[in-house]
């Protein structure tokens, strides 16, 4: 209910001059948080995330207790940006042939919202600032280990994905870096145990991959991408993605026969390899993209299950 000076304020407000918008200024405010928005997209913020958080178990598994939080935050900070860049290299580089894919044509740079200059420099600022920052809080090891990846990822890996189906093998080095390279970052040195962290992520990445590859393969032969081996969706490829996924029952053991980790996290780390066989062994059965779909989706759930096992009970 209005009061009156309710009422009074109501007049007043009435009659002040109306100030005209200023469309120009509309426009560029909106312009620029446009671009921020697509340089932001570039990050592919879920998968950075992801690939942080595994670091962060390696980071987590290499010590008895993390006490250095500062030292902890900036390493996940610089994981974070020197994976966006790597993931922004890979965007330039493919700029002209995510054109040609539905799941890509709207990215920042197909769009032409940020010019491949721009994703340069914003790519090289990146790296910097998270190799300078590993250097300085870190380690130089785990600098160089990033950066490592981030060359691998963008130089090695991604024009290769347009040669062979080997590029997946190719890919599955940087990819299984992260949890090797936390482990390196809270204990300073490359160990068995690292390399144990290494082989189950490197391992895990072809069921992974290659599911992803199998749902997008319309997509990948279009803009010329060679993801899937023998021969594309086949018979064949599906007995690979089995037998790769196979792989994993011993290697997930691993920890627990080399002292690593306890009977607990071994039951759970073979029930989840059991349990991840049955999707693989579907797409060998039916050969279609909802076996591919539920392969994916498993293979997403099989490895933080597998990486926080490990942590919960190492010894």
């Amino acid at each position: 209910m209005l009061t009156e000076t309710d009422n009074l304020t109501l007049d007043i407000n009435l009659d002040l001059p109306k100030t005209p918008i200023d469309k120009h200024n509309t426009d560029v405010i909106h312009a620029e948080t446009s671009k921020l928005k697509a340089f932001f997209a570039l990050l592919k913020f879920r998968l950075s995330a992801l690939v942080v958080f595994s670091s962060a178990i390696g980071y987590a598994l290499g010590v008895e207790e993390i006490t250095d939080w500062k030292k902890f935050a900036i390493f996940c900070f610089s994981s974070f940006i020197i994976t966006g860049s790597a993931n922004t290299l890979n965007q330039v580089i493919e700029k002209e042939y995510d054109k040609d894919m539905k799941r890509t044509k709207t990215r920042p740079l197909p769009t032409g919202i940020i010019s491949q200059t721009e994703g340069i420099i914003f790519a090289v600022i990146l790296a910097i600032i998270g190799g300078a920052l590993l250097v300085t809080f870190v380690n130089s090891l785990t600098a160089a280990l990033g950066l490592l990846s981030l060359f691998l990822y963008a130089f090695v890996y991604t024009p290769s994905k347009r040669i062979s189906s080997l590029s997946v093998f190719i890919g599955a080095f940087p990819g299984a870096f992260p949890p090797l390279i936390g482990w390196v970052a809270s204990t300073g040195e490359i160990t068995q145990f690292a390399l144990i962290l290494f082989a189950i992520q490197f391992i895990w990445q072809f069921p992974h991959f290659w599911a992803i590859a199998w749902l997008g393969n319309d997509d990948y032969v279009k803009a010329g991408f060679k993801m899937l081996p023998s021969g594309g969706k086949t018979l064949r490829t599906s007995i690979q993605i089995l037998t790769y996924t196979m792989f994993l029952l011993p290697i997930g053991l691993m920890p627990y026969v080399y002292g690593m980790s306890g009977k607990i996290s071994a039951v759970i780390i073979f029930v989840c390899g059991l349990l991840f066989l049955i999707p693989a062994w579907l797409l060998v059965k039916k050969g279609d993209n909802k076996s591919a779909l539920f392969l994916m989706f498993s293979s997403f759930f099989y490895l933080p299950i597998v990486q926080l096992a490990l942590l919960f009970d190492k010894i």
